[in-house]
């Protein structure tokens, strides 16, 4: 039996916990598969002093992430913290020494992949972050080595449970986003302050992620464009329904010439598309490929067993690799696809408009569609009072020139309000 891989662990909040407890746990099973025991050696913590029912031994625990991360008998440096300073300067640290790192840190990632993947080619080193998009599911390798044969051309996701389970209850109930939220939150799905979930920060580092290894391109967040939930109505997912749709905060990344566009934000679906269906807190990406075809990658995105058994996948590879002198492959980004804005995405919107009822309205809206060049599908209308509700359906069209013509909207006397405005991605 080969001398045992030693690890350092980042952090012991609920992932970190259940990475020990797997570790223990699985101890002959990853030994096995291993080749060789995988020691625990440290365990990095603000607070080393403070009681923990983990099972942990005490000693393990320290305060000085650093020194850890520095020690000569350290081979394998885990991280779980999250957020982008001091992991980025830990793990910057780890690769420099030709260590390997695994990784959950998708805010990391996507801000500053390429500082982490430049230092891990230089070193020779590992670097593994399976675990930083859709928990469990077996999402990153396949992208990174088993469509390396192929060419992607597009990737549709949900890859934020919290936000799923917000629209999936809001479809199911007719409950508010508010409502669905307080829920959320009593269940556990939604942190004390929900912001990076429900604004799409945490969706568009996985996008960012995710465009990254499909397109061989170095895409960080910032190439992302980003909207949250907040501004969907009980409304809005009752004229879905009434459409034969629902609404999902979809993650999209499409490969257009020498370009890519990379996209966060609600839009309606029809019932038939296989995201439809996907419920709960689950996550779901769908993978397009020329030669491959549809690829759908389906099940818990998040939580601390599920994030855990991604890390301890990432960590048998890691070990195996030390123990035959083997790397994985190193990033590929030799495409060096540009982002493009927005403004150039083509695809069809939902419009509602609050408006006067009276006559001539529904031309002057309609006209305001067609200077700017967006044809309209199909047009609602339902009267309340002395105001109507106009729904409108458009055809394909630039989202610059759907702005426009929002922002044009906006200025006409006979339109009260414009109450919302959702992105449609496939056929109703």
């Amino acid at each position: 039996m080969a001398k045992p891989v030693k690890i350092a662990l980042l952090g012991c909040g609920t992932v970190g916990t259940e990475v020990v407890r797997l570790l223990g746990e699985q101890a002959a099973d990853l030994t096995a598969r291993v080749g060789a025991p995988l020691e625990l050696v440290g365990v990095a913590v603000r607070r080393p002093g403070r009681t923990r029912d983990t099972g942990i031994d005490p000693g393990l625990f320290t305060s000085d992430a650093m020194g850890l991360v520095q020690r000569d008998d350290v081979d394998v440096v885990i991280e779980v913290v999250g957020g982008i300073e001091p992991a980025r300067t830990w793990l910057l640290e780890a690769l420099k020494r030709g260590k390997g790192v695994v990784t959950a840190n998708k805010a990391l990632l996507a801000e500053d992949g390429a500082a982490l993947h430049d230092a891990a080619a230089e070193a020779g080193a590992d670097l593994f972050y399976e675990a930083s998009v859709a928990g469990a599911i077996p999402l990153l390798r396949p992208l990174r080595e088993s469509l390396h044969g192929d060419r992607v051309t597009r990737i549709t996701g949900i890859v934020n449970g919290t936000t799923n389970f917000i629209l999936s209850a809001m479809d199911a109930t007719g409950a508010s986003f508010t409502e669905a939220l307080e829920e959320a939150t009593a269940l556990g799905y939604a942190e004390a302050d929900p912001t990076a979930d429900v604004e799409g920060f945490d969706a568009a580092a996985k996008a960012a992620i995710l465009a990254s290894l499909g397109f061989h391109s170095r895409v960080t967040a910032a190439d992302v464009y980003r909207e949250g939930i907040t501004e969907v109505t009980a409304t809005d997912v009752a004229s879905a329904k009434g459409m034969g749709s629902t609404i999902k905060l979809l993650c999209i990344a499409e490969r257009t010439g020498d370009a890519v566009t990379v996209r966060v934000h609600p839009a309606m679906i029809p019932r038939t598309h296989p995201l439809a269906s996907v419920g709960d807190a689950f996550n779901a990406v769908f993978v397009e490929a020329e030669a491959a075809g549809q690829l759908m990658f389906y099940g818990r995105g998040a939580g601390g067993a599920p994030t855990a058994s991604a890390v301890l996948g990432d960590l048998v590879a890691v070990a195996r690799n030390r123990l035959s002198g083997a790397r994985a492959p190193s990033e590929s980004a030799y495409a060096k696809l540009t982002a493009r804005p927005i403004g150039e995405v083509i695809t069809r919107y939902h419009v509602c408009l609050d408006v006067a009822d009276r006559a001539g309205v529904l031309a002057t809206v309609a006209g305001v569609f067609a200077r700017h060049g967006v044809s309209i599908a199909t047009v609602n209308q339902a009267g309340r009072g002395n105001d109507a509700v106009l729904v409108i359906v458009t055809h394909k069209a630039p989202d610059a020139a759907l702005a426009a013509t929002v922002a044009e909207l906006r200025t006409i006397d006979a339109v009260k309000a414009v109450a919302s405005v959702l992105r449609v991605e496939g056929d109703l």
